[in-house]
């Protein structure tokens, strides 16, 4: 069968008869099996899927199918799922079964979508390569030797390869929107607070976001019309009416102006690829009547320095709990109650998230608190105001999603600043709690896709994504 590309074809086949819901469902399991030296899923549901596919399709067949009828999803490991494992990859939680459904997984799942597997991720969401999961590394089906991105990488290497529709990851500080970019996809970072964290294994609390990862901006539309919304169990949810975002996105009319930040187009370590790519956007926006205008961000360089101790302070206080008497891996060496701690916490947890949880703790200590916390804070408070100041004036920000292509895996070596870097572009977004998008809009000439970032203000996920649908429609052509 060959590959679906959108709900829309999916339903409309299924509507005339030319496909069944379940021979849908083999199709993917078949190109699961082919694809396994991808590791995309760590694990895959093959008899439940195919059997809530011969359920679905007896509604669909009755009129009585949900939204998502049709649509196949992987689920990113550190979202919990009733009755099945979720361990964010991380040998602390390998054995860990869920008991309840994240909120995100129930709205799905009520209206009628199959989730197929869980898909791997960095640790704990803790990467941006995605080879730090206990699971081991996965792979871009674009160029295996190639990272996938992080941490969300095993969702965008499922949807790239076609082995589902659809793919949930979580966003912290780019983990949805950086793998988009290397896969050549389309990844949502709602705004903060419009879908329930209730399910979601936290990294930082103030950062996570779940969204989608798709082909195109419909479908990313039409998940988060469902997923989002208020909720009882996560006081953190945003009580906003949650528009229909899949009806919005035509017949809007176009922004009369918006802005691109100068400092990312002038960094030294972008892409001069992908910076003639922005500035080729830019160039037909304006040619379009759109004005775009250069507004100077002076904080660039605070962004990763402001995120990397506030989310390694979140994190050192989330992991806390998973000691071997709480939560978690317990060592069978385990003994009095130090001794348990350290040897059940050194086993479980991997590298890199050790050294977020050390970062994080120092950071936090008597004497540095506010010397490293409270300063990171007040720069973030800074960075706030000047994003809102410049979103008073224009209703869209653009920039690039990230410095460079996927890069060739295992290069990062031991230089995790390095790494950390590579999230300059993305967690703008995460630190000022706006949403934000990355569109699958240029090539390299590697042959390997980048995105370009749209970021908006608030929870104006509608205005966003109906933009964005004009972006995809207009530069989708990789010229």
């Amino acid at each position: 069968m060959k590959p679906f590309r959108s709900l829309t074809d999916i339903q409309q086949a299924l509507s005339s008869g030319k496909i069944d819901l379940p021979g849908l469902v083999r199709s993917y399991l078949e190109r699961i099996k082919e694809k396994q030296h991808l590791n995309a899923f760590i694990e895959v549901f093959g008899d439940e899927a195919l059997e809530r596919a011969a359920l679905i399709q007896g509604r669909i067949s009755s009129g009585e199918a949900g939204r998502l009828a049709g649509m196949v999803v992987g689920l990113k490991d550190n979202i919990c799922y009733k009755g099945h494992i979720t361990s964010a990859s991380s040998r602390s939680l390998e054995n860990y079964r869920s008991i309840y459904n994240a909120t995100a997984v129930e709205r799905l799942l009520n209206e009628d979508a199959i989730i197929i597997g869980r898909t791997g991720c960095d640790e704990f969401a803790m990467g941006g390569t995605n080879e730090t999961s206990c699971y081991g590394p996965v792979l871009n089906p674009l160029d295996t030797s190639r990272v996938p991105g992080g941490s969300s990488g095993g969702s965008a290497a499922a949807v790239a390869a076609d082995l589902c529709l659809a793919a949930i990851g979580s966003d912290t500080g780019g983990s949805i929107r950086q793998p988009a970019s290397f896969c050549g996809l389309t990844g949502l970072k709602p705004g903060y607070g419009r879908v329930s964290r209730y399910g979601l294994i936290a990294y930082g609390s103030s950062f996570d976001q779940i969204g989608p990862i798709t082909h195109g901006i419909r479908d990313a539309a039409l998940i988060l019309e469902v997923i989002a919304g208020p909720d009882e169990y996560d006081s953190t949810a945003s009580d906003a009416p949650v528009p229909e975002y899949s009806k919005m996105l035509e017949g809007k009319s176009l922004p009369g102006k918006l802005a691109y930040l100068s400092e990312p187009l002038n960094h030294p370590g972008l892409d001069p690829v992908i910076r003639k790519r922005m500035l080729g956007i830019i160039g037909k926006l304006q040619a379009a009547g759109i004005q775009s205008d250069p507004v100077s961000f002076p904080y660039l360089d605070y962004l990763v320095p402001a995120y990397y101790v506030m989310a390694t302070a979140e994190a050192s206080s989330n992991l806390a709990r998973f000691d071997g008497i709480h939560y978690g891996h317990r060592s069978r060496q385990a003994g009095d109650p130090e001794n348990t701690y350290i040897k059940s916490r050194s086993e479980g947890f991997g590298t890199e998230v050790k050294r977020r949880i050390m970062t994080g703790t120092f950071v936090l200590s008597t004497g540095y608190y506010d010397a490293y916390y409270g300063r990171a804070q007040r720069a973030r408070r800074l960075i706030y105001n000047k994003t809102m100041e410049i979103l008073a004036e224009y209703p869209f920000i653009l920039l690039p999603t990230t410095p460079r292509p996927a890069f060739i895996s295992g290069t990062m070596g031991d230089d995790p600043v390095a790494l950390y870097l590579e999230d300059i572009f993305t967690i703008h977004a995460n630190l000022t709690g706006i949403p934000a998008v990355s569109l699958p809009l240029g090539k390299h000439p590697n042959g390997m896709p980048f995105g370009v970032q749209v970021m908006s203000a608030g929870l104006s996920e509608a205005k966003l994504l109906a933009f964005s649908e004009y972006m995809m429609d207009s530069f989708l052509s990789l010229d």
